[in-house]
C-alpha cells in the first residue's frame, strides 16, 4: 500500500487515488506523467519519485500550502 493511501486511511482530510499509468493513458497525459510514481496534490502541484516518508509528507504539505518550503525559515 502506498504512503498516500496510508495517509488517506489515517485522516479524513486526505484522499488518495492510485492509477496504473499504462492502463489509463488519458489520465497520464492529463496529469503530465513522465515518470512514476507521480504524486499530484490538489491538482495544482506534483512531484515524481519515491521519497522517504518524512520528505513525502513535507512535499505534500508544501504543495497543499500547509507548510513553508524547506529552504524558507519559519516566521
Amino acid at each position: 500500500m502506498s504512503l498516500a493511501n496510508r495517509m488517506a486511511i489515517a485522516s479524513p482530510q486526505v484522499r488518495a487515488l492510485s492509477v496504473e499509468a499504462g492502463e489509463f493513458p488519458e489520465l497520464s497525459q492529463r496529469f503530465g506523467v513522465q515518470g512514476v510514481p507521480r504524486t499530484v496534490v490538489n491538482q495544482s502541484g506534483a512531484f515524481v519519485g519515491a521519497l522517504p516518508e518524512e520528505q513525502f509528507v513535507s512535499a505534500c504539505l508544501q504543495l497543499a500550502g500547509a507548510e513553508p518550503p524547506l529552504d524558507t525559515p519559519p516566521d
